[in-house]
């Protein structure tokens, strides 16, 4: 038993692994890149390296293959005992045992930044102001109650809770303080609604004169608009049923229990923590072309009392409060002279965003210290042999 324990600590320390590992993560990046011409992005980093297995079709063959997840996992099992614990320690592996912690911080911030990160927008036009930003292509179904001295009570269901929904598995959502129930009986991931008529022969729910007339999934899936399917399961009474689409205007309204709620399909929403206020935007266009060259934001950032002005650039992102906010668009593309127009933030919430720069530094110092050590000893020995 010792024995298989020493081969298989042997094995999972082994150079060879290492070299396996590394391949397989060049083939996963490369077959990524090839899919790419037929899923967008988002939907080829979740295939590919967000997953622990997947499967890549070869043509009519559809071959099984180790997700980018699993990959990493591996490579950081192979890099902790090979590089550190079974790392002969002395002064001549020192920097190598330094540059190999370093790659291990860099590996444990990629993990902090899948599993903990929030990735989304926020479009303000001049003289507007925001406090959420919102994803690009995750969903919340948001239930809207007026309470007291007219404020409204949000309570939010993620997208994990409801986007597998369908007519054979509902996902029936509660609260204990709730005379309800809300049982969401179908999601469709992009679709637009129509009203049912002689054109439309359709065999899913229609509800008010209305249904859900699915579409090919788009390419850039923040082009997508989802839709769903509700019932309102309130005790002694009736099933109630509604459309939600994540472009409608208003959200579906109903009463139950002697109050009044409203249920709406929107994008995530994540706090800013602060205050963002929009003062200025402007833009520089190439010589004789109406083609933006360079743009940029005047921004206020409010944080309680305390107001600052900051000036958000192509490459000069606000970092504040453990968010980025980087210059990522800006509109109406067709706008004439004098239109108002907005300016588009992309945000980043990640907690090991400084990771990254600090296991870069730890690597680099290993390095310089390892080959500055070769390099002495070798100078040392050349002198010796003059």
């Amino acid at each position: 038993m010792r024995r298989a324990g020493e081969l298989a600590l042997r094995g999972l320390a082994s150079l060879g692994l290492s070299c396996v590992l590394l391949v397989l993560l060049g083939l996963l990046t490369w077959l990524g890149t090839l899919e790419q011409t037929r899923e967008g992005l988002f939907e080829v980093q979740r295939k590919y390296f967000e997953s622990f297995v997947l499967t890549h079709d070869f043509g009519p063959v559809a071959l099984p293959l180790p997700g980018a997840n699993l990959v990493m996992s591996a490579l950081l099992v192979n890099l902790v005992l090979g590089g550190i614990v079974r790392l002969r320690r002395d002064a001549s592996t020192f920097g190598v045992l330094v540059a190999h912690l370093g790659i291990v911080l860099l590996l444990a911030s990629s993990f902090v930044k899948w599993r903990h990160s929030s990735e989304g927008h926020v479009t303000l036009y001049e003289g507007q102001r925001a406090q959420h930003f919102q994803s690009y292509y995750r969903w919340e179904l948001v239930l809207l109650e007026l309470g007291p001295e007219g404020r409204v009570l949000e309570r939010v269901a993620p997208h994990e809770a409801f986007e597998h929904a369908s007519p054979a598995s509902p996902v029936t959502l509660g609260a204990s303080d709730l005379p309800f129930e809300v049982r969401v009986t179908h999601v469709l991931a992009n679709c637009s609604p129509l009203p049912k008529g002689p054109m439309f022969d359709v065999d899913v729910p229609v509800v008010d004169g209305l249904f859900l007339r699915e579409r090919e999934r788009d390419k850039d899936a923040e082009r997508n608009i989802a839709g769903a399917y509700v019932e309102v399961l309130e005790s002694g009474a009736t099933p109630r049923s509604g459309v939600l689409w994540g472009a409608q205007s208003t959200p579906w309204s109903f009463d139950a229990g002697g109050r009044r709620f409203a249920l709406d399909l929107r994008k995530e929403r994540y706090p800013l923590g602060f205050t963002l206020a929009l003062a200025d935007f402007r833009k520089e266009d190439h010589p004789r072309m109406n083609m933006a060259r360079a743009f940029e934001s005047d921004v206020e950032v409010r944080e309680g009392a305390a107001a600052r002005p900051v000036t958000i650039s192509m490459n000069a992102p606000l970092r504040t409060g453990g968010l980025v906010l980087y210059q990522a668009s800006w509109g109406p593309s067709n706008a004439r002279a004098g239109d108002p127009l907005f300016s588009t933030f992309a945000v980043v919430r990640n907690p090991a965003d400084s990771w990254p720069l600090w296991s870069c530094v730890v690597i680099s110092l290993g390095l310089v210290w390892h080959f500055g050590r070769m390099l002495a000893r070798h100078v040392r020995r050349e002198v010796r042999l003059a």
